[in-house]
């Protein structure tokens, strides 16, 4: 069994590019999200790389491959995975039997450092991953088309439709851009981070990173804002993802407050989606605005792993075999 297995380890972005081929395979024919896609986890291992070192390691064999996007926290030493703070949703890619997840994982245990994910979905969980440790992190509430239709979503939330109509007749109109447009997305982080003090987007390298990702994949990006003339009162930053729009940032100007522009704009785009046929994911965290509007929620789960327990789950796989 020993001979079958082939363990690579990636240590710089640059040594990332031969693993694509397998990478893509194996997210295609698997139920991940943008956050795994190869481009987007390449960008991270470049940009950020002051901060966190990659050691993503791929095992193979005839029955299988995995592949677990890990870096090397600087801060504190912990191995999390490519993302940086920016990355809502993250996992391991797997395909086939368990023996190449396991080795993968048990790779990691010779860096004498806790594993820490945040955060992993219910859907991403496994047999392996159970016997980890895993924590209750938060939700991600979501608007889905088998729950509701436009129509009855819109029937439900008359009074956001008619704040957006009021918001109409102040001269702010709802428009849609695609990630192309690198001013736009940074006025919407600095008005993010204007409004927060605690806010991620104080960081000029996240906002660097979420521009320059955004001109990689100008399609899946799309802006949507209420503007009048040089006016903003509202902008959010959404993913098209394998059929969902992932709700990523909302941004309201403070004088328009009383109108709620950010959920009235967010109702709009989730009516426009539910008539398109798109699910509506609003992503990490139970926040009010999102439960009044959402129609169900996805468990996430934080994941801890001590190198004892990493080294562990390549030994129980040795276990069974010999058994």
């Amino acid at each position: 069994m020993g001979q079958s297995l082939k363990i690579t380890v990636c240590t710089s972005s640059g040594e990332l590019l031969p693993l694509r081929p397998l990478w893509e395979q194996i997210c295609a024919n698997g139920n991940y999200t943008i956050f795994q896609d190869f481009g987007l986890n390449l960008l991270a291992a470049e940009k950020f790389d002051d901060r966190e070192q990659p050691y993503v390691v791929c095992a193979e064999t005839p029955n299988g491959a995995a592949i677990i996007p890990a870096v090397v926290r600087h801060s504190d030493n912990s191995i999390r995975l490519l993302g940086e703070e920016l990355f809502d949703y993250r996992c391991f890619l797997h395909c086939g039997d368990d023996q190449p997840l396991r080795a993968a994982l048990a790779a990691l245990a010779s860096l004498g450092r806790p594993l820490e994910i945040v955060a992993m979905r219910e859907s991403d969980r496994s047999p392996v991953i159970d016997e980890l440790q895993l924590l209750p992190f938060a939700a991600a509430p979501a608007v889905c088309c088998v729950d509701t239709s436009a129509e009855q979503f819109a029937a439900a939330h008359t009074r956001l439709a008619r704040n957006l109509r009021r918001l109409e007749r102040l001269g702010l109109e709802p428009r849609t851009y695609n990630g192309a447009n690198p001013r736009l997305l940074r006025s919407i982080y600095a008005g993010k981070a204007a409004q927060n003090s605690s806010s991620l987007f104080h960081d000029a390298e996240r906002i660097g990173f979420l521009i320059s990702a955004a001109a990689f994949m100008p399609e899946a990006f799309e802006i949507f804002t209420l503007e009048r003339n040089s006016i903003m009162a509202a902008g959010i930053v959404t993913f098209l993802d394998r059929g969902f729009r992932r709700f990523y940032t909302g941004w309201f100007a403070p004088e328009f407050e009383k109108h709620s522009p950010a959920l009235a704009l967010i109702y709009e785009i989730t009516k426009q989606s539910l008539a398109t046929g798109l699910d509506c994911d609003y992503m990490t965290g139970e926040q009010p605005y999102k439960m009044r509007l959402a129609t169900s929620s996805v468990p996430l789960y934080r994941v801890i792993a001590t190198p004892q327990q990493l080294a562990a789950l390549d030994r129980a796989q040795e276990l069974k075999a010999a058994g």
